[in-house]
């Protein structure tokens, strides 16, 4: 007559836990949490957050919990997969069963009923939302391999419809027989996640080049010496570019053009390279640069993606529906990874060019690398300094409850009391535009 009641109390856990607070100006924010749901409610997966970043010396891993209903499941099993997939055409053109989606890394795991050899530590979060959750819940943890790609997409163009073509990350979860979750969509959800790379713990040296250039009937050549301030920027900041120029030809110097271009190796069946200028100056300021003149200058230019929303193509940091994102980070590669396994390879480069009256211009380029920066309060441990195995805890239900934090880890602090540490949900699914009809739920 009524449904069943096993995950009555999670859901009134989480109707507390989204209510707003009269006092909200006092109380702390909590942790949030990020949930979604199949379609007919009896499968939910909970994550800590959306974004994991690759810290060059190792990468977060993907974790979260299951919630799942035993009476609808019953003899079925519930399977957790991430997949990293470079799309390359758009999906309305996917038809007679051909994709134009190539998959990059592919990781599986049986969640429920759940195996003795996936019994791995638990991270602080996955120990509070199973006790807040209850006996129905069930973690999971990928840890995704230094050669996996980072999240790029390629920017469409204004009034195209459809997801967007580039390298994305999809996690799974749906019940089904066996590995197969094709016969099982009404009972699948998916969320979309990023992997982002922050900047190398290392400084990249400093780009400096020099070149000159001859012309006929000129006894001396044109000189330049061009070098940026260092080898990596953080997205939004500014490139100071150095340049020298000694002009003891016969030649006239007008003016000089900076432009900073975006390199996207696409590698798919075969490597193809695409340039795109994402920002440009020109200077007349101090030319013409006649005969045995000189001229040294330093020229700021940012790039961003504000100034380039109407270029198709361009390769962007992983975008997330509704969510502001920036240009693509410059590939960090390992010595030894393939490029078929990464999809989409960035680089960046300065060009400098001199632009010579009657003699053909003179230009140089200076590599550099962009990226995120490392917030200063990031653990450099990858894993908690406190954890216990899924085993521990369900093994354990008549053990006292240990009176910690499971946030701060701090036992019987003087912060102990105070309500902080709560669980905010927020549903994960802000669309389902396509995979309503389908039983397949998007994000």
């Amino acid at each position: 007559m009524s449904s069943p009641k096993s995950n009555g109390a999670a859901a009134d856990e989480e109707k507390k836990a989204d209510q707003p607070s009269h006092n909200s100006s006092v109380k702390k924010s909590g942790t949030r949490v990020f949930k979604k749901s199949t379609p007919n409610g009896k499968i939910t997966v909970y994550i800590g957050k959306r974004d994991f970043y690759d810290h060059i010396e190792y990468c977060e891993p993907v974790d979260g919990v299951v919630l799942v209903d035993p009476s609808h499941c019953k003899d079925k099993t519930v399977f957790c997969h991430v997949l990293a997939a470079f799309r390359y055409g758009r999906e309305d053109l996917d038809v007679l069963g051909l994709t134009f989606r190539k998959d990059l890394f592919l990781a599986r795991k049986q969640v429920y009923p759940p195996e003795a050899e996936n019994d791995e530590p638990l991270t602080r979060l996955q120990e509070r939302l199973i006790k807040k959750l209850g006996k129905n819940s069930y973690p999971f943890k990928f840890q995704l391999p230094k050669s996996a790609p980072s999240s790029v997409t390629l920017q469409p163009a204004p009034g195209d419809t459809g997801k967007p073509c580039g390298v994305d990350y999809e996690l799974r979860v749906y019940m089904s027989d066996t590995a197969d979750e094709k016969d099982y969509k009404k009972n699948s959800v998916r969320l979309a996640i990023r992997k982002i790379t922050y900047a190398p713990p290392v400084a990249a040296p400093q780009p400096m080049i020099e070149t000159q250039k001859e012309f006929m009937m000129s006894p001396h050549p044109l000189f330049l010496e061009a070098s940026l301030d260092k080898g990596m920027y953080y997205h939004g900041e500014s490139i100071a570019v150095n340049v020298h120029i000694s002009n003891r030809s016969t030649k006239t110097v007008k003016r000089i053009k900076i432009t900073v271009r975006q390199y996207a190796d696409i590698c798919l069946f075969s490597t193809a390279q695409y340039k795109c200028p994402v920002a440009s100056l020109e200077l007349e300021e101090g030319f013409p640069v006649g005969q045995s003149g000189t001229l040294s200058k330093i020229i700021k230019i940012t790039p961003l993606l504000a100034n380039n929303k109407d270029k198709r193509g361009l390769a962007l940091d992983g975008q997330l529906k509704h969510e502001d994102t920036n240009l693509a980070s410059s590939t960090i590669m390992e010595p030894n990874t393939p490029k078929e396994n990464l999809g989409i390879i960035v680089h960046y480069k300065v060009k400098v060019r001199l632009i010579v009256a009657y003699g053909g211009d003179l230009a140089v380029e200076l590599p550099f690398v962009l990226s995120h920066p490392k917030p200063p309060d990031m653990s450099p441990s990858p894993s908690p300094a406190v954890s216990r195995r899924f085993s521990e805890i369900t093994n354990g239900e008549n053990e006292p409850i240990v009176d910690s934090d499971l946030i701060k880890f701090d036992t019987d602090g003087p912060e102990r009391n105070a309500n902080h540490d709560d669980l905010i949900f927020e549903e994960f699914a802000r669309m389902r535009v396509r995979g309503e009809h389908q039983g397949d739920s998007h994000a």
